[in-house]
């Protein structure tokens, strides 16, 4: 592939902030669209989106917040439609593995007519490090509303792998690749790997799913979010994922990144160091 222009839409996000330093990196031209670029690009007004479609080749598509969320397959449709009419040539869509509603947006862009990857993810590691479990293992408690269940954690890396593979490299149209890591852990485990890299003494507790929602509720944690937080730990995390794929090797011809490593590099940059 020559000069070509390569869209990120969400590109502050844990996977979209990689596809685009790893493009960057490699002499790409990258285009990053959001509310507050110019152009903007807003999922919930699409007035704006073909003006952010302008010129462009390829795009790396994460929907915000999740694809599970109501209007988030209309707005792939929407979306996988008008960058066909623009002339891009081919999507890479971020995918949510064990969701239904994330199937049903697959299956839009699949139809649309325009090219594609799909990149049907486990729940990231960096799960643990960026997002809202952050605070909790901050303060040496980590309180969630799931038990004993089975997770292949991934590392986002390797997604951004994946992604600038199938945006740069041929022999990635058409395909889905469902990517995992190495290995099964509960959330129970991956804290204790944590705890034990960063010398802390850092706890992991069960907590029944109602309770859970009241407490967001009284951290005044907007609804929308809850809803979210509410349908993951009930749907998604009831072991239905609790099984390996090769999507990693398949993509990059090699085995995905280990949660330890993960938490080794993690640890040293002092971000799990506790709450002053």
């Amino acid at each position: 592939m020559g000069n070509e222009t390569i869209l990120i839409l969400g590109g502050s996000g844990k996977t979209g902030r990689r596809v685009a330093e790893r493009l960057a990196a490699n002499g790409k031209d990258v285009r990053l669209a959001s509310r507050s670029t110019v152009p903007a690009f807003d999922w919930t007004n699409p007035s704006g989106w073909a003006a952010a479609l302008d010129g462009v080749d390829a795009a790396y598509v994460s929907y915000q917040p999740d694809l599970a969320v109501p209007g988030a397959v209309e707005a792939i449709g929407t979306l996988s439609r008008l960058a066909l009419e623009k002339g891009v040539k081919h999507l890479v869509l971020l995918s949510g593995r064990g969701e239904h509603e994330a199937l049903a947006a697959e299956e839009v862009l699949k139809q649309s007519g325009i090219g594609y990857t799909i990149i049907r993810a486990s729940w990231f590691f960096q799960n643990f490090s960026e997002t809202f479990m952050l605070e909790g293992l901050q303060a040496g408690e980590l309180i969630l509303p799931v038990g004993d269940v089975g997770e292949p954690f991934i590392d986002a890396g390797d997604i951004a792998d994946v992604a600038v593979a199938a945006l740069t490299e041929p022999g990635h149209a058409g395909k889905t690749y469902e990517v995992t890591g190495p290995r099964l852990m509960t959330f129970g485990e991956a804290v204790a790997e944590i705890a034990k890299q960063t010398g802390r003494d850092i706890r992991f507790t069960t907590v029944d799913i109602g309770d859970y929602v009241a407490m967001l509720g009284e951290a005044q944690i907007p609804a929308d979010y809850i809803w979210l937080i509410q349908y993951l730990f009930t749907s998604v995390l009831d072991g239905r994922n609790e099984s390996l794929t090769d999507g990693v090797v398949e993509a990059l011809g090699r085995p995905p990144h280990d949660f330890a490593e993960y938490v080794r590099e993690t640890a040293a940059t002092g971000v799990w160091e506790g709450l002053k």
